[in-house]
């Protein structure tokens, strides 16, 4: 071996490492935006709401469409929300609540989710065509911070997420619906006993976490590069693993799960074949599920 090389092994491995790891920061900022919205709407609604991706890749496409008349992509995801707090709404109103209504079990409505996404999914591809897209989107100049390069775009990305995450935070902390959320979630019987209109508190419910959904499949659009009406399949996988790991309606828990979720994937693709990566999620997921069913953050019961 020629002198020094070791050290330029160690040093090449370091500089993957940090790479990966700066990468797993934008997997995470996505991700989080999207199980945040997940997981208050499962804590609220008591749905496992499966369609959750397809309302996501919907709302991509309309930010594209927005996108391809000439708004920035950044302005578009206003678009992106809109149409994931109609379309949530939607399934709130029209499907699911006539199944709550007669009782139906919760794996009914889990089949029932399933058979949503596919209408979704092949409704969005019928109007939108089989091919995948892009957004018209400047990366801007790459930002070096400390051993991590990013794009000014990436880190839009990533201080979004915060944005959203500190909006959610005060909402749930320090406002009525906040506190009307948290009581619903908690025992909707006795919160309605108590005088909280719980069906308008489901209905915001649907409409904030629908408008989380929708950007975070404009987000998700901007960080894949290019999607297609079935793109967020997969990555509903990974929205799961970061809800489960956290801890089933805990929004803290979905931020915390996010994050080693998108570190942990972008990590294993880069000293691991990169299209085993999901399958970190997998065993991340089975293996907390096997060790603490609560999650990390869930209170054991």
């Amino acid at each position: 071996m020629r002198p020094g090389g070791t050290g330029r092994k160690a040093t090449s491995s370091l500089s993957i490492f940090e790479s990966s790891v700066a990468f797993g920061l934008i997997t995470s900022a996505v991700l989080a935006i999207a199980s945040v919205g997940f997981t208050l709407q499962f804590a609220v609604t008591n749905v496992l709401n499966l369609a959750y991706g397809a309302v996501m890749i919907a709302a991509a496409f309309a930010a594209y469409a927005v996108n391809q008349a000439g708004v920035t992509i950044w302005v578009a995801a206003l678009a992106a929300a809109a149409v994931g707090s109609v379309l949530s709404l939607f399934l709130n109103r029209v499907i699911y609540t006539p199944f709550q209504r007669r009782k139906t079990s919760p794996i009914a409505l889990v089949i029932v989710a399933l058979g949503m996404t596919l209408i979704l999914e092949f409704g969005t591809q019928a109007i939108a065509g089989p091919t995948n897209v892009s957004y018209t989107m400047a990366q801007g100049p790459m930002l070096q911070v400390g051993g991590f390069a990013l794009s000014a775009a990436e880190i839009a990305m990533i201080g979004l997420s915060l944005v959203i995450m500190a909006f959610v935070h005060v909402l749930i902390r320090y406002t009525r619906l906040g506190k009307a959320m948290r009581a619903t979630a908690a025992n909707r019987d006795l919160a309605r006993n108590c005088g909280i209109r719980t069906d308008r508190v489901v209905t915001v419910t649907w409409i904030i976490t629908g408008a989380l959904c929708g950007i975070a499949g404009a987000v998700f659009g901007m960080n894949a590069g290019t999607f297609g009406a079935t793109s967020t399949d997969v990555f509903l996988v990974l929205i799961l693993a970061a809800v489960f790991l956290g801890g089933p309606g805990e929004p803290y828990g979905a931020m915390l799960g996010a994050l080693v979720i998108g570190v942990a994937t972008e990590v294993s693709a880069a000293f691991i074949v990169p299209d085993y990566k999901d399958v970190i999620a997998f065993v991340i997921l089975l293996t907390m599920l096997a060790v603490r069913p609560t999650g990390l953050l869930g209170a054991r019961t």
